[in-house]
Parts: structure tokens; sequence; C-alpha cells
């Protein structure tokens, strides 16, 4: 029988507090909301290809959103869901790579060979190039295509950059983490660079500009210069609210009462990412597009709670296949939705956007083989059921294996050690070492000491490699189900196994010192020739005496080509 054991409070004081009798269905939460019955007639008639805007924010926690009982302010995201479709059933990936391959191929990792971890800046690594990407197939079918934000998909090669993946225009960065004013990144100790890109150029002159607002500002320049009786497609990858924790004083300044620094910044941050789909919001509505548009919204991967995020009341983190590392926020927007205003309960995961946006751009899928996705746009415009019944989280061959696993546990048939994880109907199989495996309350208790570290820990989890739960009953993951269901267990095993024997292999090559940015003018970008194969190990290791003073070393390459490009450009004109 499992042991709770609570640090820094009791299972009463919580308890006292609400917090484990938080309602899944409770109505002011994710339910309904009171709706005219003549707004459920039918919307205007598709007479054009739709405007497509899709918003993906990086490491929102579950909890971290109004509708969702949470204290950070987000009205602009709290109205569009509710004059919208809620997706209370969405699944996204636990990390960053894993969710944005899968939203632009429609593909699961283990087909792409991205099943581990994330593409590193220095690994010659990136989106396989024999896949048909998302925006390509909207291009196909007579949209404009933008990209604004964060691409995290490899960018060691020209090929693998956003403008030659399917995008007519690019600002963001390429790798995974950069300052949200200085746009610097460290791929560890001295090797920094600068990552902030325009189309396949370093844009050093919007240096010193909140990314939020610069993206932003972004989509509202293309929308003014583009037609409304054309169609587009716009992406929106916001950074935030990923670490560093970075906002504007006027922000933090709202959250001043929160206990918790970190919990305060984070809260700040996804205010202001709020008000910039406000801004978004408006601009569709200002120059034209806004009727026959629709705005997807989704996050990432869970959040991360050692920097402010919260997935209460789910179990887990960021990086692990609980559910508060892979169950999303999401909804669409759209005054094309024939049902407005509800939640639906639908299963749907980020591998469906594929299938579910060419269709409604009327484009032609009927060449595109292999696809995980589903078109889930009658299941969300209409209620109907989805065609989805099960979502393979992963399979990661690389990953630790546990400890305790063998292939006994697994009925002779699947090796328990491997980190795997599948939801089939309302049964979710884990296996291996699934990650951090705590429930973690809102970091915002103050009168709590060292709140942050409020938590409910399991502690008879560590000798087990297999885990079996009930979602549709228990989405907190507290009664494992694995023993008493053993015929569960191994059938979803043997779906495992069916999975397995269509992966690909995986790709994550050895770093590539060639790729440090000291040999790149100090930025990150392109270092592989096109002729350059996938395992490229040219170039050379970068001077140690380069690694003293790196910071130092950095400023005074971006000064220079800062002046240089300033000189073209006044040359130019």
């Amino acid at each position: 029988m499992a042991v709770y054991a609570l640090t820094g409070f009791s299972l009463v004081s919580l308890l006292s507090f609400g917090y484990l009798s938080w309602d899944w269905m409770k109505p002011s939460l994710v339910a309904d909301v009171a709706t005219d019955p003549m707004e459920k007639s039918l919307p205007p008639t598709f007479t054009r290809p739709p405007h497509i805007i899709f918003i993906l924010t990086d490491d929102q926690g579950y909890h971290d959103v109004g509708y969702h009982g949470s204290d950070i302010q987000t009205p602009t995201l709290d109205r569009l869901a509710a004059e919208g479709v809620k997706l209370e059933n969405y699944y996204i990936q636990p990390i960053c790579t894993p969710s944005r391959s899968q939203l632009i191929t429609g593909r699961y990792q283990i087909h792409t060979g991205l099943q581990h971890s994330i593409i590193r800046p220095r690994q010659p690594n990136c989106l396989p190039l024999d896949q048909v990407t998302l925006p390509q197939k909207l291009q196909e079918a007579g949209y404009s295509t933008h990209m604004v934000g964060k691409w995290h998909l490899g960018f060691y090669k020209k090929e693998c950059l956003p403008t030659r993946r399917g995008f007519d225009t690019f600002l963001g960065s390429l790798t995974g983490n950069v300052d949200y004013y200085t746009y610097d990144n460290c791929d560890g100790p001295g090797v920094c660079g600068y990552d902030l890109h325009e189309g396949e150029d370093v844009a050093w002159d919007q240096s010193g500009k909140y990314s939020t607002f610069l993206y932003a500002q972004r989509v509202n320049k293309i929308l003014a210069s583009h037609s409304p009786k054309e169609p587009i497609f716009i992406y929106v990858a916001f950074q935030a609210v990923h670490t560093p924790l970075q906002s504007p004083k006027e922000y933090i300044y709202r959250y001043r009462s929160m206990g918790n620094v970190a919990r305060r910044k984070y809260a700040a941050m996804v205010t202001c990412m709020d008000e910039a789909v406000k801004n978004i919001t408006w601009a569709l509505k200002k120059y034209g597009y806004y009727d026959n548009s629709v705005i997807v919204f989704s996050t990432d991967n869970g959040g991360q709670t050692f920097s402010g995020g919260s997935n209460w009341p789910l179990r887990g983190r960021k990086g692990t296949y609980w559910e508060g590392g892979v169950r999303g926020i999401g909804f669409v927007h759209s005054p094309l939705i024939k049902r407005k205003r509800r939640t639906s309960w639908a299963l749907v995961h980020i591998t469906d956007w594929y299938p579910t946006l060419v269709s409604l751009a009327r484009g032609n899928l009927s060449n595109v083989q292999g696809l995980d996705g589903y078109n889930v746009w009658p299941a969300i415009s209409e209620g109907k059921e989805s065609p989805r019944t099960e979502i393979l989280h992963n399979i990661d061959p690389l990953y630790n294996h546990a400890k305790y696993g063998s292939l006994e546990d697994g009925f002779g048939i699947w090796n328990t050690a491997v980190q795997a994880s599948i939801r089939v109907g309302e049964w979710k199989l884990l296996t291996g070492d699934p990650g951090y495996s705590d429930w973690i309350p809102p970091q915002t208790l103050t009168n709590f000491p060292g709140s942050w570290w409020n938590l409910e820990r399991l502690t008879d989890g560590l000798r087990k490699s297999v885990w079996l739960f009930n979602i549709t009953a228990d989405p907190y993951e507290r009664y494992d189900l694995s023993e008493q269901r053993p015929d569960v267990v191994r059938t979803l095993l043997m779906r495992l196994v069916h999975y397995n024997r269509t992966a690909i292999p995986v790709r994550y090559p050895a770093e590539n010192p060639r790729a440090h940015p000291d040999f790149n003018g100090g930025a990150w970008g392109p270092w592989a020739s096109e002729d350059d194969g996938e395992e490229w190990e040219g170039g050379r290791e970068p001077l140690k005496s380069r690694n003293k003073k790196k910071k130092c070393k950095i400023c005074k390459l971006r000064s220079f080509f800062r002046k240089l490009n300033t000189r073209l450009m006044s040359n130019r004109i």
C-alpha cells in the first residue's frame, strides 16, 4: 500500500484548504459556460480557407491559467477559451523539441528518430529533411506562412532552418533557451552566443527588446502588410514562460504580494504573454482577419515546478510522463466553430493539429503517408466523438533504464526497464523511470514556511517499473492498479510492442565543436555545409584561451558585427 509523506505541512492542512478535493468537473473551472441557444447555430459558411493562428507557449503549467483556478491573471486566455472550445483531454509531450516536432510533422517521436531528449545547440541534428512539414502543406494549399518565436528543431545546416522547412518568413531563436532581452544563450561554460534571427540572418539590431513584446509586434506587422482576402498561417511560438525568469517590472509589481520570488516572476511573465495574445487578437480584428480565423492555443509541456510553474492537481512536472508533464492547456477560438462556449473531453494529441489544420485549409493529405495524427475538427467544432482512442506518449530506449525493471516483469514481451508510456482508452501505462513523481500544490502559500517545497511525496514507488492508472476515474494518478489488473497491463504492453516495431533508430549524434559561436561570428547558426552528412565531424576545437573571459569576448564580437552591419546598411542607403 502506498505510503505518503508530506514536507512542510500535513495532509490535513491540504484538505482544509480544499486542494486535495479539487473537483475535476467543477463548473467554475472547466465546465461549459452558459450561452444563448442561438449561439450554437451554424457559423458563417466556409467561403474560403480560414486564417490560422497557432499560439504555442513554453513551459506553462497546467494550473497556470485563470480558468484552471490559478491566481495568475490571464483574462485574455480565459475569455478566448470561454467563447471557444476548451480542450480538457488534450495531450502534449513532456519537453520542448518532441512537442514541436510532432506539431510540425503530425508524427510520433519514434517515427522521426527524435524520441530521446531535445536537439541541443551543438548537435548535427534537426527535424528529418524527408518530412513534409505542416507549413509546407499549407503553402501547397495557397497559404502565406510565417513563424515568430522559438524554433528548437535544429539548425546545423541551412536546410534545417524554418525558412527552408515551409515558412516564408521567420523572426525568432533557433535554440531552446535565450535571454529575453539580450538573446544570449550559453550551452555550457564558455560556449555562449547570440540567438535572434530574421529569416536566415542574425538580427543584431533587435537586441534589447523584450521577446514577448517583440514577437507580438511582429505578428501585428505581418497582419498589417498582408491581405485578409488571402489565407495566412502564423505560428507564434512564444519563448515565454521558459527560464530565465525575466519580465518588465510593471508586471512583477502586480504580484508583489506573492511570497515566492520565482513564482512572482513567473506569474508576471504569464500575464505579459496573455496581454501579447490580446494584442494579436486585436490585430486580427483591426485588419479584417478575425471573422474567418481559427486561433489554436497550446502549451508545449508541463510546467517546471523549480522555476515557478504549477501543474496542480496533476502529478509530476516538465520532463516526466506523469499527467503533469504531458496534459496540456489547449483551446480553440473561432467564429467558424459550430458549437461554441463549451468544454470538450474528446481525446486530442498535439500530432492531431497537422491533419486537422491541413484539412481546414482544404489541403491535400492523400499523398502524406504514416501520419499519427487525426482530423479532430468535427470533435472540436461539432462535439462529435474523437477519432483518437489512444496515444503513444513515447518509447525512449536511451533514457536511463530503471534499476528494478526486467523482461520478466513485462510478461516476457517487454523490458519494463525501458522508459515508455501509452494511453489506450481510459487506461494509462508507464514503464521504466517516468520521472519526478510528486504532487506539488500552488507555490503561493505564504502562510507556510518554505512554501516552494511544500509537496506530497510518494515513497513506495522506488522499486517499481510498471504503473497502471484509470485516467478517466483517477486523473491525478493516485491509485496504481497494475497489480489488480495484470490483464490490462499485458494488453497495453502489447501495444508498446506494436509501436516499437514501427520505430526508426534514435537520432542523437555527439556534439560537434564546429558549432561553437566563436566560429560563427559570435552567434548560433548553421555551421555545416549543404554537402555534409548528419554525422559530420569537421571543424576544430575552440582554442582554450578563448574560453577565458568568454562574456567579454562575445560582447566584443557582437559589437564588431553590429558596427559592420550598420556600415553595410548605410552604404546600401
